[in-house]
């Protein structure tokens, strides 16, 4: 069967949920037919007219872009601004247009991962973590088949803690029914009060799996009836969240790592805060704008944040703290197109894929 348009889509949100983006954000398909079949896909980071042209030059049918074309409500479309003629000639020529963008940021092995790694970071994790994404299922099952609807809600995506997995809290009860006229009760008869030995499964598992997780517990479990409960947790999930931290191998002098930094991550000009009277090791990066995370940074004894946006005023929250390393947004996220295309290669063969040829970074330097 042919690859659809649907099952990239599908094969990228399970990589970075679309759950997962800020409420500001505007990811996932923007244009086109999710039923679609794929011919050819390009990647970039913004969805300009040169890059569609190039989609269509390439016969490319899909394109995946870092930054959504279309970010806030379009009340019409009369191509007087370039966002408007991208959507119009995307829809005139059957392209698609999808669009990971602070999805893509959240998760732990994506664009700050990206980042990290090429400057050589070790021992990486969330520099932010966020709250709000897990929950907490609680069900009850006879004793004998306990462990096969376990299993089944492992299978599904509950039980993973940090870099464990199949975690799970078990209390061993009595629960007690009795079935009405019309029941087939797995054990017991109806009308009559029956007690059975269970055990009370707890398990944790991220929000956007729940439904898949209840249909396994729904298709394991022996009752009729599925006595459950599902809580909100205000735990912190440490693998989603913004930016990341970790360490370079060795401490550097400052100079010498902004230095490097500018030629591994290919920047033009990295705008800085004095340097500090100390070597740096600890490391914090964020691909596009990383401001609002200065305080997280320092607070988790950061010598340097890597990120882009920084404003005039802003530098002066350092406060000799932490050197801010302003590379360019584009800079800090250039090589977001390769992460798409390893996961996309990862998981698909039928198709071409490519990486734009156009720089679409709309700030130049002198």
């Amino acid at each position: 069967m042919a690859v659809t348009i649907g099952d990239v889509a599908q094969c990228l949100e399970s990589f970075a949920p679309l759950r997962y983006q800020e409420s500001y954000d505007n990811a996932g398909l923007l244009v086109g037919d999710r039923n679609q079949p794929v011919n050819g896909v390009l990647i970039c980071l913004d969805s300009t007219e040169a890059v569609l042209e190039e989609a269509i030059r390439h016969g490319c049918n899909l394109i995946i872009a870092h930054h959504p074309i279309v970010f806030s409500g379009l009340k019409r479309f009369t191509g007087a601004s370039y966002i408007e003629r991208v959507v119009m000639g995307a829809i005139r020529n059957n392209i698609a247009i999808y669009a990971a963008h602070t999805n893509l940021d959240n998760v732990q092995d994506g664009v700050n991962a990206r980042i990290a790694a090429r400057i050589g970071l070790l021992d990486t994790r969330i520099l932010s973590p966020k709250k709000g994404l897990l929950r907490k299922l609680v069900t009850f099952v006879p004793h004998a088949q306990a462990d096969h609807v376990r299993e089944a809600m492992f299978q599904a995506g509950a039980g993973h803690i940090g870099e464990y997995d199949n975690c799970s809290f078990n209390v061993e009860g009595t629960g007690t029914f009795r079935g009405g006229a019309g029941t087939n009760p797995a054990v017991g008869k109806p009308g009559e009060n029956h007690r059975e030995p269970e055990t009370r499964i707890e398990l944790i598992f991220p929000a956007y799996r729940e439904s898949a997780i209840l249909k396994a517990l729904f298709s394991a479990h022996p009752y009729e009836e599925v006595a459950y409960d599902i809580y909100s947790l205000e735990n912190h999930y440490n693998e989603v969240g913004s930016g990341l931290i970790g360490r370079l191998p060795e401490p550097m002098d400052g100079r010498n790592f902004l230095l490097d930094l500018k030629k591994r991550m290919g920047a033009e000009v990295v705008r800085h805060t004095q340097l500090l009277d100390r070597k740096v090791q600890k490391i914090a990066v964020c691909g596009g704008s990383g401001s609002f995370l200065l305080n997280d940074a320092r607070r988790q004894g950061a010598d340097v944040l890597v990120t882009a946006d920084f404003k005039y005023h802003q530098f002066f929250d350092a406060e000799g703290d932490i050197i801010i390393a302003d590379i360019g947004h584009y800079e800090s996220e250039q090589f977001t197109g390769e992460l798409f295309r390893d996961l996309i290669l990862k998981n698909f063969t039928t198709f071409a894929v490519r990486l734009t040829e156009v720089r679409t970074n709309p700030v130049y330097y002198l």
